[in-house]
């Protein structure tokens, strides 16, 4: 597994962690970073959850604009926050191609989700990219 991809599931689990706890996920983040039995945590995966965290609501607006038939509250855990993931790379991360978001969260929705994932985020993630040119140009 190549190290981005490895920083995104790091992502993953500590965003989905924070959830499932009720747990601020920058709290859950530093716990994980000063734990030394717990996983490594990359400068790329907490860069994704600092990224994640701090443009939730407007990533969420657009989730809920584009998942048509899917409140963001009604997704998949696992979904949701892969989505939340693949949005903040796709508008804040000039270095990750658009395609290479999109498929690094299929990929990973693919091993760690439903049978349906994959299509699912693929989609919304595609509507997104459809007009991400227009979207950082407006943040």
């Amino acid at each position: 597994m190549r190290a981005r991809t490895k920083a995104r599931k790091r992502a993953l689990d500590i965003l989905f962690e924070s959830e499932a706890r009720g747990d601020a996920p920058l709290e859950v983040l530093t716990q994980r970073r000063e734990t030394a039995d717990a996983p490594p945590v990359s400068d790329y995966a907490g860069m994704l959850v600092e990224g994640v965290v701090a443009h939730r609501d407007r990533i969420d607006q657009l989730l809920a604009e584009h998942a048509e038939g899917w409140t963001v509250a009604r997704m998949p855990a696992v979904d949701r926050t892969l989505l939340r993931i693949g949005v903040f790379e796709l508008l804040w991360v000039d270095e990750i191609d658009d395609p290479v978001a999109i498929t690094e969260a299929v990929e990973l929705a693919r091993t760690l989700s439903t049978d349906d994932s994959p299509r699912f985020i693929n989609g919304v993630l595609g509507r997104i990219a459809d007009i991400a040119e227009h979207l950082r140009a407006t943040r």
